[in-house]
């Protein structure tokens, strides 16, 4: 399998957030999670002074820009080219081009190798968080994530909840 690289995605200006929103939702739709991974609108703290007060913040890093975590395929392509707001892919004519890890250093934005002691159809507990204290199976692993599914009863039926590997640990 393809190895997800980051991409840039340019945008109209104002519309970073609504274009995130928008490919999110399609990846939901079309069940593109293991190959459309992560969607970032990157943004810093400022603290700006206006009228003699100061103010902190958060303001776009590179507005009209949105960054992607994605296996490059036709597949991923066209659905990223083509959300509304998306003017193209950064990168020499329609092919765009991934950023290297000297890149990335700057943004924050890190890959952490985790070691978890569980596999799917193991049995967890939840440590932290809003779902504190459950226990369930496993169903599902993202590791690119770093997330794991359990199925919860809520209302009386088994709904999927997606917690992060550091919120649970194995029984």
């Amino acid at each position: 399998m393809a190895e997800a690289s980051w991409y840039v995605v340019h945008t109209y200006s104002g519309y970073e957030n609504k274009v995130k929103a928008n490919i999110e939702k399609t990846i939901e739709n079309r069940h593109l999670e293991d190959q459309i991974l992560e969607v970032r609108v990157p943004m810093e703290d400022v603290t700006e002074v206006k009228n003699g007060a100061r103010k902190q913040v958060t303001k776009k890093l590179f507005p009209g820009y949105v960054l992607v975590n994605m296996i490059m395929n036709d597949d991923t392509w066209y659905v990223v080219r083509n959300t509304r707001g998306v003017t193209g892919f950064v990168g020499p004519g329609s092919k765009p081009v991934p950023l290297s890890d000297i890149e990335m250093r700057p943004l924050g934005i890190k890959q952490e190798n985790l070691v978890i002691d569980f596999a799917e159809g193991d049995t967890i507990s939840v440590v932290s968080g809003a779902w504190r204290d459950t226990v369930g199976v496993v169903q599902h692993m993202n590791t690119a994530k770093q997330t794991v599914t359990i199925n919860v009863e809520m209302f009386g039926r088994e709904t999927p909840v997606e917690i992060d590997f550091a919120d649970v640990q194995k029984l």
